[in-house]
């Protein structure tokens, strides 16, 4: 799925319109470039799933977790692997928790 928005309050509620279809399991990937807007969709999604979480990038931390009707780990795939699109080793994995994601 491809989508442009031209200001982030159109990329948050296209996050929030995304959270209403996922189910937990489900995976979701972003790529794009620093300032593309990768967290405000994740922001968007969190917020779609009903929590009020304070959203930032896992740039230095590597991966976020939100609480809302399902976790969501938010991960910083670039710096393990290159870019999001392979998923890095150990991807969804953390030790004693499952996680389900956007990167």
């Amino acid at each position: 799925m491809e989508r442009v928005t031209r200001s982030p309050d159109e990329t948050e509620s296209f996050g929030r319109e995304l959270a209403s279809r996922l189910q937990p399991g489900d995976v979701v990937l972003l790529e794009g470039g620093l300032g593309a807007g990768k967290t405000v969709v994740v922001r968007g999604i969190v917020r779609g799933l009903d929590s009020t979480d304070h959203v930032s990038s896992p740039t230095f931390v590597l991966v976020h977790e939100y609480r809302g009707r399902f976790p969501v780990a938010h991960a910083d795939l670039y710096r393990l692997s290159g870019h999001c699109g392979s998923g890095g080793p150990g991807f969804g994995r953390v030790p004693g928790r499952q996680f389900r994601g956007a990167c």
